[in-house]
């Protein structure tokens, strides 16, 4: 009989077990109900099903009519007999939340005793979502007791609180019930730090160990309480005055900084050692963490404690901690609650380093909801000086320590180190000896002798790469933006920064005047006159005279730019976008490898969802934000179709181009002809740039498939018309040639690279870089070594695909020196 089984099965030879006892003999009416209840569900399994419904409905009434009319005393028991039926045969089949609701909302009288049986029992159950529901309910009893009683009950209440700091709960119920608990334990015990609360076992908690193990006091538990009641990645005012007072009266700063600090710096948790950072991990997959999910709430509120009573050092924490945990590529998984709120903390924070903090962050943080929270910091931090978020992104730029010309010398054991920054793409460390000979590797006695010295100097050089390749990327954004500078500021924050300066001094930038006047100066000259205003020179802004001669002048002077700028692609309305409105089709109905694109789209900063085969998984969108954030591109794209994939495709297939404009918080689509001529040209170009280099033209092994079922479009597209990015290679290519010693072997005709050789003639075309020979157009494949080697041809800007023709150009001009059996068997086959 269930009544004998739950007699059997209450005992715990414990204190305790009277009260259980008599809990179920108070209420035997309710244990026969229940039984009556498991028989015909079992019944129901049967042949019986239908009669037994309503046999069922009447036992239920009954159940419910009888626990209506108890009294507080017999109210009492049923909750107990109630829960010491629940789950006590290992099946979910039999959970009364219901009734225990109703019941517990409204008995009165609660002892200490019958408390303890119910926090004891609710720890029992092995399903996380009751335990915490049914631990809630026990709370509320708790509440009624006295201060005696809640003494009486101490030993469940901290057994409860260690339970639930060890179980996968839902983070927001979770951290309601711990701070339910926590405020009980410290009515009662205001210095007692409940177990759990610090991560036993968690290597960044040492510090608070530490302290709490040494010298626990009142101050301290108050303190931890606190920090771990920070649910949001912002507190409130209140929180953060309390806090601070909180810190100072536990002297707890230097503990605070020191787990900051390891959480920034030290090892992560491995999945293998210390098991899963949340409950929908499955087993078996390993990984690195750095904060288990039932101690986000404490780690956040060390991040909030440390910017609120910290400095420079707290906030490098704080920007390493951010990186770390939220920016792609590192030794962790993505923690987006931690992350943000170190990002807001930051933001917070008056402090040079704080801006030199988030100024990294806008460069390397991708994650969409990270993106949002940032640009927030940015506009917190930039109202707290009164400035734009612009403003605050380009003031905060750090300088290294460099000089002027972005380079720094010390002397380390007798040689002379140099770190500089070369031709605004490079940073290099050269060692130079007593007698005036240099190196580029570090000389042995440094490593041997020196080696912390050494060590700084490379990790600093790998701080202003990190640097410099952030600013090259900010600054070609502002291509699409327009902005304007008052000339001083201009010079303060871009010309004269060590590093901005750099990239500054290697672009065309327009001047204004006191009549209005623009005028276009060649990369690192100085200004006429007195200017009023700057901004940075677009092709698009320019006539086609203007665009020729600059684009002459730097071949002719060797002038390498940062980005290609003067040769900068220019992408106008057509007539046939003018006709769909708000759409366009010029990139569109490409096979592209999707991968590839997905990968290019993260490089370049644009957000997407990743294709495959889930709800969504076939509509791919690809968003990026232009002009200084007031506009954003979407490119659609979706798998190929007959394309068989796995989890993802192989291939997509590219669609329409979009353009939205900030209207607030939402974005609101506007036709083709009211976006801003630069952000249009700027985000076609970085289509172009997608289709062109993932595109399956591109690929010069694919007609080693044979018939393939993209073949049609293959050859359509492989030796197709030139895109603007192919116009202006050819366009390079018209200045670059006639300086190279094969000029004579070359000429440009229509959309191909001819180069004639000894053994045959070849045309390269100028988009895919793919090969046919004369006489018969047949199809040479050759396959670029993996490696990028020193080009020895000027280009005045970087270009991939460029460098490619150009390198096919040489080993063709001089076909008779090629050794290669592949590629000579194609040539001669037709010859």
């Amino acid at each position: 009989m269930l009544f004998d089984a739950l007699v059997t099965e209450s005992r715990r030879n414990d204190a305790l077990d009277p009260v259980r006892s008599a809990a179920l003999h108070r209420v035997p009416w309710l244990v026969d109900l229940l039984e009556r209840q498991r028989a015909e569900f079992r019944s129901a399994l049967g042949h019986e099903h239908r009669r037994s419904r309503g046999t069922g409905a009447a036992v239920q009434a009954e159940i419910d009519r009888r626990l209506a009319a108890c009294a507080d005393e017999e109210g009492r028991a049923a909750v107990l007999s109630l829960m010491l039926a629940a789950r006590f045969d290992d099946t979910s089949l039999w959970w009364y939340d219901t009734e225990l609701e109703s019941l517990t909302s409204r008995v009165r009288g609660w002892t200490s005793d019958e408390v303890a049986v119910m926090l004891l029992r609710a720890t029992e159950y092995d399903m996380n979502f009751w335990f915490a529901h049914s631990l809630g309910l026990v709370l509320d009893a708790v509440d009624q007791l006295d201060a005696d009683g809640r003494r009486a009950v101490l030993p469940w209440l901290r057994h409860a609180h260690t339970t639930l700091m060890d179980t996968t709960v839902e983070a927001r119920v979770r951290a309601t019930l711990a701070q339910r608990l926590r405020a009980l334990l410290a009515s009662a015990d205001e210095a007692h730090i409940p177990e759990g609360l610090i991560p036993a076992h968690a290597p960044w908690a040492a510090p608070l160990r530490d302290r709490a193990n040494s010298s626990p006091t009142p101050e301290l538990a108050r303190l931890l309480r606190h920090l771990a009641s920070l649910s949001g990645p912002r507190p409130a005012q209140r929180w953060r005055r309390t806090c601070v007072d909180l810190m100072d009266a536990a002297s707890a700063r230097d503990a605070v900084t020191a787990v900051l600090r390891a959480l920034a710096e030290d090892d992560p948790l491995c999945s293998k050692g210390s098991g899963a950072h949340t409950g929908w991990v499955g087993d078996g997959y390993h990984y690195h963490y750095l904060v288990h999910q039932n101690d986000g709430d404490l780690a956040r509120g060390v991040v909030w404690a440390a910017a609120l009573t910290g400095g420079p050092a707290e906030a490098r924490h704080l920007g390493a901690l951010a990186q770390r945990a939220g920016a792609p590529s590192t030794d962790v998984i993505e923690e987006l609650k931690l992350t943000g709120a170190a990002i807001n903390a930051l933001a917070e924070m008056d402090d040079t380093a704080s801006l030199e903090a988030l100024w990294r962050l806008q460069s390397r943080i991708r994650h969409r909801a990270l993106r949002k929270q940032l640009d927030t910091a940015l506009v917190t931090a930039a109202g707290k000086q009164g400035i734009t978020p612009q403003q605050l992104v380009e003031r905060s730029v750090p300088d290294h320590g460099l000089a002027p010309d972005g380079s720094l010398e010390r002397e380390v054991g007798g040689y002379r180190v140099r770190l500089a920054i070369e031709e605004a793409a490079t940073v290099r460390l050269t060692f130079t000896r007593p007698d005036g000979k240099t190196s580029r590797t570090a000389p042995a006695a440094l490593k041997d002798g020196f080696a912390e010295e050494l060590r700084e100097l490379k990790t600093l050089a790998k701080e202003v790469r990190g640097t410099l390749s952030g600013e090259r990327a900010r600054v070609e954004a502002l291509l699409s933006a327009g902005r304007e500078w008052p000339y001083d500021e201009w010079c303060r924050h871009y010309r004269d920064h060590p590093v901005t300066g750099t990239l500054t001094r290697g672009l065309i930038w327009e001047f204004q005047d006191a009549d209005g006047q623009w005028r276009a100066v060649a990369p690192a000259a100085e200004p006429p006159g007195r200017p009023e205003r700057v901004r940075l020179w677009h092709p698009i802004r320019a006539s086609a005279d203007e665009i020729r001669a600059w684009r002459e002048r730097l071949v002719t002077e060797r002038l390498r730019q940062p980005f290609k700028q003067a040769f900068r692609e220019i992408y106008l309305l057509t007539p046939a976008e003018e006709e769909t409105g708000v759409y366009s089709n010029r990139f569109a109905a490409h096979i592209v490898h999707y991968r590839q694109l997905y990968a290019l789209f993260k490089e370049r900063g644009w957000q997407a969802n990743f294709l495959g085969r889930y709800d969504g998984g076939y509509d791919g969108r690809a968003r990026a934000e232009f002009g200084d954030g007031e506009w954003r591109a979407c490119f659609h794209h979706e798998p190929a179709a007959d394309d068989d994939h796995g989890y993802a495709p192989e291939h997509a297939s590219t669609d329409q181009v979009r353009f939205e404009r900030r209207q607030g918080r939402r974005w609101q689509e506007v036709a083709l002809d009211q976006v801003p001529p630069l952000v249009f040209s700027e985000a076609m170009r970085d289509v172009d740039l997608f289709v062109g280099v993932t595109s399956i033209a591109a690929d010069p092994d694919w007609t080693d498939r044979g018939e393939d079922r993209y073949a049609a479009y293959w050859r359509t597209a492989v030796f197709g018309a030139l895109t603007a990015s192919a116009e202006v290679r050819r366009e390079a290519l018209e200045r670059i040639l006639p300086r190279l010693r094969i000029a004579g072997r070359c000429t440009l005709d229509g959309r191909f690279l001819v180069v004639r050789g000894d053994l045959r003639t070849y045309k390269i075309h100028l988009g895919s870089a793919n090969i046919l020979m004369a006489p018969d157009d047949s199809y040479l494949c050759i396959v670029p070594a993996r490696g990028r080697g020193e080009g020895k041809v000027f280009l005045p800007f970087e270009d991939e695909r460029l460098s490619l023709i150009l390198s096919k150009a040489f080993l063709l001009a001089a076909d008779t020196d090629i050794t290669d059996e592949t590629i000579l068997i194609q040539i001669k086959r037709g010859a």
